[in-house]
């Protein structure tokens, strides 16, 4: 099976309540999609993170991620 590592990070683990989970390959849209599915308090957190898929910004919610890849969610942070 293809899978993708999904990390959270700050207020995204606190609504997961969960730091990472492998969900199988697809785009980062329904990678997404599937993680609001399943930990439905993501729902209000990820509409206003940044995502890295092997350490690069992303931005393409159509990206396929391929099998290995790894995502980071990341929650705007306060501070300067």
């Amino acid at each position: 099976m293809e899978t993708v590592e999904v990390r959270f990070f700050a207020a995204a683990r606190a609504a997961a309540k969960t730091d990472q989970i492998n969900l199988n390959s697809a785009t980062l849209q329904e990678i997404l999609t599937t993680c609001i599915a399943n930990y439905p308090e993501l729902g209000r957190v990820i509409p206003q993170c940044s995502f890295l898929v092997d350490g690069v910004a992303n931005h393409d919610l159509g990206l396929i991620i391929k099998e290995g890849s790894q995502i980071d969610v990341l929650p705007k942070f306060a501070g300067g």
